[in-house]
């Protein structure tokens, strides 16, 4: 099976929420942000092949990463853009269910992304 490439969305002042979201996780509780990176690691290996519990089809080509702490249950969104996975969620933890204008937001990351995959591409460090 290929290996899938993460692609980080960055907002147009730069900014890339999900590398943001996951810098401050790493600072706060670590173990947390261990998970988190072995889901998105397993995502970059398994690609569309990934399936629940780990990740999960919620609406308009916009799916979760899921990972649970305890009784936190973190979520990132993405989406697949040909064979390459573009995380666009800034990353956040989930109750009972995701919010709708989480997903809003990510159909709209996901919007700017199609139009100019270069512009939105983070190409910084990834923690």
């Amino acid at each position: 099976m290929p290996h899938t490439k993460l692609i980080f969305f960055q907002e147009a002042d730069g900014t890339a929420p999900a590398i943001e979201w996951l810098k401050q996780l790493q600072k706060e509780n670590a173990r947390a942000f261990a998970k988190c990176r072995v889901r998105l690691a397993r995502l970059a290996a398994m690609g569309h092949e990934l399936r629940r519990p780990e990740a999960d089809y919620l609406r308009d080509e916009i799916y979760e990463l899921r990972s649970r702490m305890g009784t936190v249950n973190y979520r990132i969104l993405y989406f697949f853009h040909g064979r390459n996975v573009a995380i666009v969620s800034h990353g956040f933890t989930k109750a009972d269910e995701i919010p709708s204008r989480e997903v809003d937001l990510a159909i709209a990351r996901k919007t700017a992304f199609t139009a100019s995959p270069l512009k939105h591409t983070y190409t910084g460090e990834i923690p």
